[in-house]
């Protein structure tokens, strides 16, 4: 029986007052998939009893991205929802995209906390399975999205680009190589925020920079290749132009997907059936891997065997983070609070994601890696 709130000694519930609630909502918008869907923004609110969920708290922060199709040319375009807290305004309105006729309209979802439950006009979204929530990843109208694009591409209206090749020689990395991904892949997103000092949040554009306040971004995977690894080595990310930023170039997760999907060359890293978000409970879930793969443009029928995932996690990424090691070095962090440089970033982000997948225990060799930590934070990395 657990203990009430009075009973709880002092010091936990200061704790438990001092944490942010890791379970947010995202309230969608009625019509998601049109124009004015698109500029109408998303409400973030607490999930449960565990205290209330604001945009501005990067632990708490969700991010919403839309890629769009124009079915008749083929010609892709990106649009960046906004995301406020429930009962607040945005700091500027969000521009209203004009979208082609018959425009196909996928919409994808990021967050920096730990589960992700979507509400509100929920219609072609998945969230999961029923009462198992992936996590971190939600969509609305990927596959039939993907579906439509693949089929622009096959017929040739959509050209997608070569990888080009890294400064290490080797092809340009994609969300599916095995040196770019982690316990999660494919789950994060390269939109980001304005956030102003009074907590009110505004699409992150040209248009937006005079209201100053600070930029806010999503964890890690696509924001990480995008904006860290690829400047890194050189290399450029698939793009197509910002609806809502004058028609500027930029990446999304499902511009990853398909340039992932047309070049990857192998082993090709998919969704595993261990991947924390895939599973219900501490169980292989098929009905989640399903639907995890058809928002990220992924086969379902392809193996989804974690001690083969484990194993060329262990062959490849040791061996290519230590041949750009010190390029990474070189790089800034995507998270100076947790490790020094880009390399030292990876390196612990390959360490962990080794450990929670449980790769030891599926029969995957040892990383050849030594992480320094000061506390929480990477400082020095070591491959064998």
């Amino acid at each position: 029986m657990h203990k009430s709130d009075a009973q709880k000694p002092h010091q936990q519930q200061q704790q438990q007052q001092q944490q942010p609630n890791p379970n947010c909502t995202l309230v969608v918008p009625p019509a998601p998939l049109t124009a004015a869907g698109l500029a109408t923004p998303y409400r973030l609110k607490g999930s449960g009893d565990q205290g209330a969920c604001h945009e501005a708290n990067k632990a708490q922060a969700a991010f919403v991205e839309a890629s769009v199709l124009d079915p008749a040319t083929g010609a892709l375009s990106v649009y960046h929802p906004l995301v406020i807290d429930d009962g607040s305004r945005p700091a500027a309105a969000p521009i209203t995209p004009q979208l082609p006729a018959g425009a196909v309209v996928g919409v994808w979802f990021g967050f920096n906390g730990t589960t992700l439950t979507l509400d509100g006009d929920k219609a072609g979204c998945v969230n999961g399975t029923p009462d198992s929530p992936f996590g971190q990843f939600a969509d609305c109208g990927a596959a039939p999205f993907f579906a439509a694009a693949n089929a622009a591409v096959a017929a040739g209206r959509t050209t997608v680009p070569a990888l080009g090749t890294a400064a290490d020689g080797r092809p340009c990395p994609t969300t599916r190589d095995f040196a770019v991904v982690d316990q999660d892949q494919s789950d994060n997103l390269a939109t980001s925020y304005r956030v102003l000092g009074d907590g009110r949040t505004a699409q992150n554009t040209a248009a937006t920079t005079g209201l100053g306040g600070t930029v806010l971004t999503n964890a890690s995977d696509n924001g990480l290749l995008d904006a860290f690894i690829d400047p890194a080595l050189g290399c450029r990310p698939m793009t197509a132009p910002d609806l809502g930023d004058g028609g500027k170039a930029v990446p999304s997760l499902a511009l990853n997907e398909l340039q992932a999907a047309a070049h990857q060359g192998d082993p090709v890293a998919l969704v595993p059936s261990n991947d924390p978000m895939v599973l219900a409970g501490d169980n292989p879930s098929r009905a989640k891997l399903v639907l995890y793969r058809l928002g990220v443009d992924q086969s379902p029928a392809a193996s989804a065997d974690g001690g083969a995932y484990c194993r060329s996690l262990a062959a490849v990424a040791p061996g290519r983070l230590k041949a750009d090691q010190a390029r990474f070095a070189a790089a800034p962090s995507p998270d100076p609070a947790a490790a020094n440089s880009l390399f030292t970033f990876l390196a612990q982000r390959l360490q962990a994601s080794f450990k929670n997948l449980n790769c030891a225990k599926l029969g995957a060799p040892a990383l050849p890696l030594t992480v320094k930590q000061d506390g929480d934070k990477a400082v020095a990395a070591t491959i064998g």
